[in-house]
Order: structure tokens, then C-alpha cells, then sequence
């Protein structure tokens, strides 16, 4: 099953192979299944022609994939243009919506900082 150029995994269940889609999460696959009458525990193999491309039509209803990708994407060069403080964390990579980076935001900055204990060097015994 292909939808927008991308392949709905074979062996999974429909409410969980729409995810593969970006801009389409759980609860927008809930309802897309919900609209087109299939169930959620479907697997993309065993579904009829007809049902395939009902979803196929209702699916294509949304701004997915690379027109949302493009719309983030310039949402967040519109942040860095007018020197936005969100647009500023995004060009240095760190967290935009207030979390501390003291610690935590590994994800963010990168694996690369580790804290080193507590900062203190080690005094040899003699």
C-alpha cells in the first residue's frame, strides 16, 4: 500500500502504518480509519482495493509530507530572519520553549557534553 510516495509497512496495523506519513500521528490516523470505515487493526495487506483508496482520498484531504515539512521549515526561517528569540534557540540548536539546559537536552545539544562528576579535580594521596 503506497500513499503519497511512501509505503505503508506490510505487517503492521493501518493505525500504526499511517504514522509513517509525517504530519499524521495516532489520533489523525484514528480518524482517518474511523471516516473511511476500516478497522484500526487492519493490516494494509488485507485491505480491500475500494478501502484503500478511500483512505488513500482522505488521507490527501491534509497538508503532509513535504508541503508541511516546507511550511515548518519556513515557519522557522521566518523565526531566524526577524531575530525571533525562538528563531535564535533554533539556530543554535538548543531547546526554544524554555527548558533548562544546565542539564537534561541531551537530544538537542548532543551527546557530546557529558557532565564530568562534580568539577573538583582529584588530589593524589602521597
Amino acid at each position: 500500500m503506497r500513499i503519497l510516495g511512501i509505503t505503508i509497512p506490510e505487517e503492521k496495523r493501518l493505525e500504526i502504518g499511517l504514522t509513517v506519513i509525517f504530519g499524521i500521528g495516532r489520533a489523525r490516523a484514528h480518524k482517518i480509519l474511523k471516516d473511511a470505515d476500516v478497522d484500526f487493526g487492519a493490516k494494509p495487506k488485507d485491505v480491500s482495493v475500494d478501502d484503500e483508496n478511500n483512505i488513500r482520498s482522505l488521507v490527501e484531504k491534509y497538508r503532509l509530507e513535504g508541503d508541511l515539512r516546507r511550511e515548518v521549515s519556513g515557519n522557522i526561517k521566518r523565526l531566524k530572519d526577524i531575530k525571533a528569540y525562538r528563531g535564535t534557540r533554533h539556530a543554535k540548536g538548543l531547546p526554544s520553549r524554555g527548558q533548562r539546559t544546565k542539564t537534561n537536552t541531551r537530544t538537542k545539544r548532543g551527546n557530546i557534553r557529558k557532565t564530568m562528576g562534580t568539577g573538583r579535580r582529584k588530589v593524589e594521596k602521597t
